[in-house]
């Protein structure tokens, strides 16, 4: 039997014949009211037990969630930190880069500039050599041709 508030406000018992309340049906809606009353207590308890329970699953939640979102934000500035080292070592690698090769051109540069002055040097022996050649041939020839003495 389920008892409201209404119930228990319109209750009526039976009077006995010298006016008084029948004992019996007082006792038997004072039992029922305080069985509802123990079953209410009872259900009471439970959910409050079951909001406690779930209170500190939601905590528990909140606590992973914000833990969650920590662990994020900690890998989303380990991905900009690793990208930005990235930039810089790519920046650091490409200066090296253009400074090797700045240094491998001016080398053959002055290498080229080295063998053109070679070639120039074997250009002049070889005049200096064909003017000789052509003195002692010459002077050969005179000699030859009786025009100098021996």
């Amino acid at each position: 039997m389920h008892i409201t508030p209404i119930d228990i406000q319109q209750q009526q018992f039976k009077g006995k014949m010298f006016g008084g309340l029948d004992q019996e049906d007082v006792d038997a809606f004072l039992q029922s009211v305080a069985s509802e009353m123990e079953s209410l207590i009872r259900e009471n308890n439970e959910l409050r037990e079951q909001e406690a329970r779930q209170s500190r699953e939601m905590l528990g939640i909140a606590e992973k969630e914000k833990e969650m979102r920590d662990i994020l934000l900690g890998a989303q500035r380990i991905t900009e930190d690793m990208k930005v080292n990235a930039r810089k070592e790519a920046e650091l690698i490409v200066s090296e880069a253009e400074l090797k090769a700045e240094r491998i051109i001016a080398d053959s540069e002055r290498q080229l500039g080295d063998l053109k002055a070679r070639v120039e040097d074997v250009r002049r022996q070889k005049i200096q050599f064909e003017m000789s050649l052509k003195a002692l041939l010459d002077s050969y020839a005179r000699q030859l041709a009786g025009d100098e003495p021996v």
